[in-house]
């Protein structure tokens, strides 16, 4: 358990704080899945653009009177093949990523979102109340999620 939520011992009981660190552990996969997906985006971007680039020059200009033998080009080198299905299975993984970090985010969300709506259960007394807003600051502060409000 993270180390600012343990030091919680007045304001919180131990199930709340598992839902704070759920959430923290949470959204530490989402922005994980996230820096993922960046890389692996400029990644497919830049081999998009050199694979391009090769084609144009290698196979457009040399064979540009022909569509036909433009084509012929293409496919009787194998690594012009091999060169568009890396293409391909990068775009593919690219929509994995996106997909997992959509998911991540969802779950993060909905959790963020269930601590708000249960905030009165979670801080019935009426001291824990009161004090709630400390945790809600160390929550932004330490991690950047933010519990006064559903809204991203």
């Amino acid at each position: 358990m993270e180390s600012a939520i343990i030091m919680l011992d007045e304001h919180t009981d131990q199930a709340t704080k598992q839902m704070l660190q759920h959430v923290v552990e949470r959204k530490k996969k989402f922005e994980a899945l996230q820096q993922k997906h960046q890389m692996i985006l400029w990644i497919t971007i830049s081999v998009t653009v050199v694979f391009i680039l090769y084609l144009y020059v290698y196979v457009m200009v040399p064979y540009s009177y022909s569509f036909f033998d433009m084509f012929s080009a293409f496919v009787n080198q194998s690594n012009h093949v091999f060169f568009l299905l890396v293409t391909m299975g990068l775009f593919g993984y690219l929509t994995m990523v996106k997909n997992k970090m959509e998911k991540a985010e969802k779950e993060y969300q909905l959790l963020r979102c269930e601590i708000i709506n249960k905030s009165k259960m979670l801080w019935e007394k009426e001291s824990e109340w009161k004090n709630r807003h400390k945790v809600f600051e160390m929550m932004k502060k330490n991690y950047d999620i933010n519990l006064y409000h559903e809204n991203k």
